[in-house]
């Protein structure tokens, strides 16, 4: 039984993992902005909200404060929007709640307020992040599905195979996140590492848990087949120390391949997706 080899982590340069991640970078930049506001978004709110106190109800006043508590989850992730709920809770006990610029609350029906100011504050933020990650499914999958149609139409109509194979190539790099791919004729040599039809990654001699493991540290194959008949295969290399995509844009690579080995065969592909 053979075993993959590991590399320490001092082959993984810190500039290595800034370059391979431009997009997580800006995402961390965000997520540290919205860390930022709600710590002090609810603050300025409340002090916003001063000349206010003797004509609106504190009911009133707290509904606005939800109204920024949403904004921070929007615009960050989870723990974003918590803190935000927190610290809307706590300044409004502040600056609109008797006895003023204290964080003891007197009246019962200021308590009430408060306790679901941040009830509400932190139901609202996890709804928040919970629809950000729901719309950023659905771009994805709308983007696979645009890669998909895009290669299917040049497939059809294009009489040059090797286009339809570069064109492939590049988008395999965009939807699994490769440092690199390249396309190889004929068949495998030795054992390679593979991406299975099924989205999975398998590995001669072990069991490979990509969720939890990570992409392999070698090359990983990925064969085209069509009709049964292998027509060459993408090797992919990741990125250093790359997450692995989401099953979904895995089957959508395997779906690509596919095209481009329909391309080299002549044949339409199984499947396709028709323009």
């Amino acid at each position: 039984m053979t075993f993959p080899s590991f590399p320490t982590s001092s082959v993984r340069g810190a500039s290595s993992v800034r370059e391979a991640f431009p997009v997580r970078e800006t995402s961390s930049l965000r997520d540290a902005f919205a860390i930022l506001a709600g710590l002090g978004g609810p603050f300025l709110a409340a002090l916003l909200l001063l000349p206010l106190r003797a004509s609106v109800t504190h009911t009133n006043l707290a509904l606005l404060l939800v109204v920024v508590v949403v904004a921070v989850s929007a615009l960050g992730n989870r723990f974003a929007g918590a803190l935000a709920a927190l610290s809307a809770a706590a300044w409004f006990d502040f600056f609109h709640t008797e006895p003023y610029q204290s964080f003891h609350i007197q009246g019962r029906a200021d308590v009430e307020t408060a306790v679901l100011l941040l009830v509400v504050g932190l139901v609202v933020s996890q709804l928040a992040a919970r629809g950000r990650t729901l719309g950023r499914a659905a771009l994805a999958d709308a983007s696979h599905l645009e890669r998909l149609h895009g290669v299917t139409r040049l497939a059809r109509h294009s009489t040059d195979a090797d286009e339809v194979v570069q064109r492939v190539r590049r988008e395999l790099v965009d939807v699994l996140d490769l440092q690199a791919c390249r396309f190889v004729h004929g068949a495998s040599t030795g054992d390679p590492a593979r991406l299975e039809p099924d989205g999975s990654v398998t590995v001669p001699g072990w069991i490979w848990d990509l969720e939890r493991q990570g992409w392999p540290y070698e090359e990983i194959e990925l064969p085209a087949v069509v009709h049964g008949r292998s027509r060459g295969r993408y090797v992919l290399t990741p990125a250093p120390g790359a997450v692995p995509p989401p099953l979904e844009a895995r089957l959508v690579a395997v779906d690509l391949a596919v095209q481009a080995a329909a391309a080299l065969d002549g044949a339409p592909a199984p499947g396709a997706v028709r323009p």
